[in-house]
């Protein structure tokens, strides 16, 4: 969210980047391979999170606006 502070372009980067579940899965994995516990549990965190985002309607975002998702609008305004 705090990607939103930059401009919706910069916002829209950050938040798929962190909503990415190829990444959560790599964080995980690097947790698994180097025996972090702490990567791991991040990875499965943030594997979770994107997931339920998805199942709430919650999808990528736009650059444009930020309720402007790959999987429809969002809010009040759709």
């Amino acid at each position: 969210m705090l990607g939103y502070l930059a401009g919706s372009k910069v916002g829209a980067w950050c938040y798929n980047l962190f909503h990415h579940k190829t990444i959560a899965i790599l964080t995980f994995l690097v947790g698994f391979y180097y025996k972090v516990p702490a990567l791991q549990l991040s990875g499965i965190i943030l594997f979770a999170h994107s997931s339920m985002d998805r199942a709430l309607g919650y999808g990528l975002k736009y650059s444009d606006a930020f309720n402007h998702t790959h999987l429809g609008l969002i809010g009040k305004n759709k």
